[in-house]
């Protein structure tokens, strides 16, 4: 592997050496030794992309920015959007070669639980009785009848059921799973368990630190998710100057570009049309602000090609009655 991130200038690094003042070295022990299949060691997501009138000004302004896309993911979920929407969506991403990512089914902050409203937050975004799970099934499935290649999940048996599903041909085999930031591991532990129960990306806070991404690197190639600019719920963390040492020690990595400072629009509807639209123009800008400081630091050339989407060969816990 090539660290191109130790090559790479790092902010200010110049000015502060002249002044007595410069970083140690790179540990190379630090670096991920892990890439994409294919090649490459990060790979671009804009998320909250809620209906196709979002996704337009998303392909328009990554146009006119140059900002390349290998994902674009939504947030309110398959069951609030039509099939024709669904499809429209499908159809527009498929012609730019970008993979779509649709939430699956109901969620326990919607719910009529009152766990995830007292202070625990208990449950969370999982989901509640069997009647939940069937309801992200169903939407698995619609949703990859009518194209959709992949699925965002925030309940861990949903995700194993997903896996299921995917071995059992029940949906596409080459659907791959992402693991929603809101469920998203902590420590190395709990991500290896996650890569065994199917997931194909995992979503980690934000504030994991850069020897947490190192921990899990050391047991664990499955492509990693990390907001650069988290949304307030997710704690508003901001990391764009972190971005090349985020990719040398998370790779393979997907660096999604939210949006702090803005309202919530889950679950979407076009009561919320002009925030949804304003917001989704701005994460493609926060992108181009973020892929300029990976030029400037000369760390950009490990990007993945764009049109893949595939997670590589990683480890599952068996699927009884699986073969092959």
């Amino acid at each position: 592997m090539t660290d191109t991130a130790t090559a790479a200038r790092r902010p200010g690094e110049q000015a502060l050496s002249a002044l007595g003042l410069g970083a140690p070295a790179h540990d190379p022990a630090d670096a991920s030794p892990h890439t994409f299949p294919g090649g490459g060691r990060w790979r671009t997501e804009i998320p909250s992309c809620e209906g196709p009138e979002a996704l337009t000004v998303i392909l328009k302004e990554s146009s006119r920015l140059d900002v390349p896309i290998h994902r674009i993911s939504q947030g309110s979920g398959v069951w609030m959007l039509t099939d024709a929407e669904i499809t429209e969506m499908v159809e527009a991403t498929a012609e730019r070669d970008i993979e779509l990512c649709l939430f699956t089914g109901p969620r326990g902050t919607w719910d009529i639980g009152g766990s995830v409203r007292s202070d625990s937050r208990g449950g969370g975004l999982r989901a509640r009785g069997h009647d939940a799970v069937a309801g992200c099934i169903e939407d698995a499935v619609r949703a990859t009848e009518l194209g959709v290649k992949c699925l965002l999940v925030a309940d861990e048996g949903v995700l194993w059921t997903l896996h299921r599903a995917r071995v059992a041909g029940i949906i596409p085999a080459d659907t791959t799973l992402k693991v929603s930031a809101l469920i998203g591991p902590v420590n190395p532990a709990a991500y290896a368990v996650y890569e065994q129960l199917g997931a194909d990306s995992l979503n980690v806070p934000s504030d994991l630190t850069l020897d947490h991404l190192t921990e899990i690197r050391r047991v664990s190639a499955a492509p990693m998710d990390m907001y650069i600019e988290a949304p307030d719920d997710l704690g508003g963390y901001i990391r764009m100057y972190e971005v090349a040492e985020l990719i040398r020690r998370g790779a393979p990595l997907y660096l999604k570009f939210g949006l702090s400072k803005a309202p919530g629009i889950y679950p979407w509807g076009t009561h919320l049309r002009d925030v949804t639209l304003d917001t989704a123009r701005e994460r493609v800008r926060r992108g181009r602000l973020a892929l300029d400081l990976l030029a400037r630091h000369g760390a950009d050339s490990d990007m993945a090609p764009l049109g893949t989407r595939l997670p590589g060969s990683l480890n599952r816990f068996p699927v009884e009655g699986a073969t092959g």
